[in-house]
């Protein structure tokens, strides 16, 4: 089975003499009003977003126009021009926001609702409009698409479960866990639609593994065992962060038990190691070449820049306050 994102889609049409020219890192500060943009080529930042406060969640359009940013502050999402990185919309939304996501189309945004009742709000993005908002029972935290674009995956922390969604009607379709959903990684079969979801959760140092078909936890894998005195703080989110490579192979899991970052074999799940972080690993994508990781360090105010293949820190990248959420574009 192999992992597919929207941009590791986009980056095989490309020559792989432009995967560096145009590929970018999106790094989140959620106690700032600045983005930082960072070229996995030379591995800085070469560009801001500013004026987005408590910027929290971060999408790009597939055809490289704008950027989609949720403001806590303003609850709103702002629409960022890709080539002046100037907001030319502010657009209102139910509540405070959390994450966001976009179908791989780019025709519809999900921004996730926290504040009670919660709530998952759709922009439609040609409109730049709010249209709807999906009712889920409680504040939402995460929202991701499906590569196939076919699902919208919510998951709640204050509703305590995750939500599957028609990204078709807008229609909610069916609810698992009875506890916090935290990340989500998804895992794709060769027809490129759902096959497993490996999904973070309140009070588990580690991730379940559900079958998308048959909508059941199918594993639980619990991260190599942390001595009394090596743990760090009491978070109700011990293991916040992951992601597959773009190639398929590896599957990369943050902890803040310890403040590491462990990796596993694809699709087996077999442990291979790890590697250290500073305080409080948030969140983590990739360069589209699979050959580095990327992880927000919230306690350190840097993404961390990880060697895929030897599995060793390569450099941190200062960024601002509190860097929480990360992806990876396709710059034009």
């Amino acid at each position: 089975m192999r992992h597919h994102t929207l941009f590791t889609l986009v980056m095989l049409m490309l020559p792989l003499s432009n995967l560096f020219a145009q590929a970018r890192i999106i790094q989140t500060n959620s106690r700032g009003d600045t983005v930082h943009i960072i070229d996995p080529a030379t591995q800085k930042v070469v560009a801001e977003i500013k004026g987005v406060p408590v910027n929290h969640g971060a999408a790009f359009a597939p055809d490289g126009s704008r950027f989609y940013i949720t403001s806590e502050a303003k609850r709103t999402v702002e629409v960022i021009d890709a080539k002046s990185l100037q907001s030319i919309k502010s657009i209102p939304l139910s509540g405070r926001p959390n994450n966001i996501a976009i179908t791989p189309n780019g025709r519809k945004v999900y921004v996730a609702i926290r504040t009670e009742p919660g709530g998952v709000d759709v922009i439609d993005t040609v409109a730049l409009e709010r249209t709807k908002t999906v009712p889920t029972q409680g504040g939402m935290h995460n929202p991701f698409a499906t590569p196939d674009g076919k699902h919208i995956l919510a998951g709640a922390t204050g509703g305590q479960h995750l939500l599957v969604i028609d990204a078709v009607t807008d229609e909610p379709l069916w609810r698992l866990f009875d506890r916090g959903v935290r990340p989500i990684a998804i895992e794709t079969k060769p027809d490129g639609s759902t096959n497993r979801l490996f999904v973070q959760l309140t009070n588990l140092n580690g991730f379940a593994v559900v079958d998308f078909a048959t909508r059941k936890v199918v594993r639980e894998v619990t991260l190599p065992e942390v001595p009394l005195a090596e743990r760090g703080g009491n978070s109700d989110a011990p293991s916040h962060g992951i992601g597959i490579a773009p190639d398929g192979k590896t599957l990369w899991v943050n902890t803040r038990r310890n403040n590491y970052v462990y990796v596993y074999s694809m699709p087996n799940l077999e442990y291979l190691g790890g590697v250290k972080t500073g305080n409080n690993p948030n969140w983590l994508t990739f360069s589209p070449d699979s050959k580095y990781v990327y992880v927000a360090v919230s306690g350190a105010n840097e993404t961390m820049v990880i060697d895929v293949a030897s599995r060793t820190r390569v450099t941190g990248i200062p960024v601002g306050p509190n860097p929480q959420r990360n992806i990876t574009v396709m710059m034009r």
